[in-house]
């Protein structure tokens, strides 16, 4: 009875003492993450709360938003961008418009550009493979101000773009003064200058279909290809991480195998990147929604708003215009249409089973493997 009591004794002082030490780390860890959490608090958490109230308020930009005077109005402000009918509506539906095309362009090439170039760099065989590393990723690193202008200068009318263009018999575009569409203006050179009367007429946003499936214009189409070649560069060195990761073995089975390069690339190394494609494409998608210096800095949403962006147009709403509210409900509209895409980007990268044909395969490569090791 004593030696059970001593020993209860023993237990409950080493709970005591394990529950000191973890109340310790706890405490301990608290003090190393507040001055952060006091951060995040001052500088995004409470300014998020405030943009939220002003979007749901008439407040003007003077004084405090949360004054006496301000007046709490509803949902009117989303209304206004959404199913208002009038100009706010139709900046909002054209500035979607833009930048949805932005995105379909911007996406796809900067992913496809920068795998290629981790590619070609991750090869044992190429010679110099830091210089060309360094080569590419440079222009993300420069200033994005100073690559505008620069991209201002090559693509204006008599710049280098054009001049180009003219030794190959193309008579280039006025770049940033013309407001047509890319497709509008193929559609155009082949005799189609109206869309059907159903797509005319019908409109989502205030902009009829047929202005949705205009194109980007040539000044949108300047900027998408320089987004392409200021951002791949970046996502350049996340995919060459990945690549570096990589287990050998499986692709030498595959080589055993008799598969190709493209064979290989396609079957074997793409799907273990599947975790890192998720990545560059969900920051892609999220940096394209955002784009506004390249906008505020060259083309000031011009020419005809065919290049204004729905965070360029929640600042010059709020910051030009004075209708602080209607600014910031933009922004929110914005950050739904965000987090909604991430979302649905999160359920398609989703791990799934590996169907049985495939899953047999990289059985037999890697049993092949272990055979020829033998």
């Amino acid at each position: 009875m004593t030696m059970h009591l001593r020993a209860s004794h023993r237990a409950g002082g080493s709970r005591r003492a394990g529950s000191g030490l973890r109340h310790g780390e706890s405490l301990a860890g608290w003090m190393f993450i507040t001055p952060m959490v006091v951060i995040l608090g001052l500088f995004l958490v409470i300014p998020v709360g405030m943009a939220l109230w002003v979007s749901f308020s008439d407040w003007g930009g003077r004084g405090s938003p949360f004054s006496s005077g301000v007046e709490f109005v509803g949902l009117n402000n989303y209304a206004d961008v959404l199913t208002g009918g009038g100009l706010a509506q139709q900046d909002f539906g054209t500035s979607l418009r833009n930048n949805l095309w932005y995105v379909l362009l911007v996406v796809p090439l900067q992913t496809a550009l920068a795998l290629g170039l981790a590619a070609m760099v991750n090869k044992r065989v190429l010679h110099g493979r830091g210089f060309f590393r360094t080569a590419y990723y440079f222009p993300s690193v420069t200033s994005t101000v100073a690559i505008t202008v620069l991209w201002m200068f090559l693509f204006s009318a008599s710049g280098s773009i054009n001049k180009v263009l003219s030794w190959v018999g193309i008579n280039g575009p006025n770049w940033f003064n013309d407001p047509d569409g890319v497709l509008h203006t193929v559609l155009g050179w082949l005799g189609i200058s109206n869309g059907p009367a159903w797509m005319e007429n019908a409109d989502f946003l205030g902009v009829s279909l047929w202005d949705w499936i205009s194109g980007p214009s040539f000044a949108m189409f300047a900027l998408i290809l320089m987004a392409v070649f200021t951002t791949s560069g970046t996502f350049m060195l996340l995919f060459i991480a990945a690549l570096q990761n990589l287990s050998p073995e499986v692709d030498e089975a595959a080589t055993m195998d008799g598969a190709n390069a493209w064979q290989k690339f396609w079957k074997v190394t793409l799907p273990q990147l599947k975790p890192t494609l998720f990545t560059v494409v969900t920051l892609g998608i999220i940096g394209c929604w955002q784009v506004f210096d390249q906008i505020y800095t060259g083309t000031q949403g011009g020419p005809g708003k065919t290049t204004v962006t729905p965070a360029y147009l929640s600042y010059s709403t709020a910051f030009n215009n004075q209708q602080w509210g209607r600014g910031a409900a933009i922004s929110f509209v914005l950050f739904v249409i965000i987090v909604v895409l991430t979302i649905v980007l999160r359920w398609a990268f989703r791990e799934r089973p590996l169907p049985r044909r495939q899953r047999r395969y990289y059985e037999s490569l890697v049993a092949k493997k272990k055979e020829a090791q033998r």
